[in-house]
């Protein structure tokens, strides 16, 4: 191994590495979006009350029930 040897980088991650450089602010913009989407506060009252009015499915769905 050369005594100056660089370790490797992939081209993929050169470009995120340029991305964060160029544009400071990605990383909390990012942050923001998945606040927007899915960090969300569940209501469990209303989950349960939910799992409590599922009907479960019978296993095949197009036979009608027989008496």
């Amino acid at each position: 191994m050369p005594f100056l040897w660089k370790p490797y980088t992939s081209d993929v991650t050169n470009f995120i590495d340029e991305l964060k450089a160029k544009k400071p602010t990605l990383e909390a913009e990012q942050r923001a979006g998945r606040a927007l989407l899915w960090d969300k506060a569940i209501d469990r009252q209303a989950q349960a009350e939910w799992r409590d009015a599922r009907v479960p499915q019978q296993p095949y769905v197009y036979q009608t029930k027989s008496k």
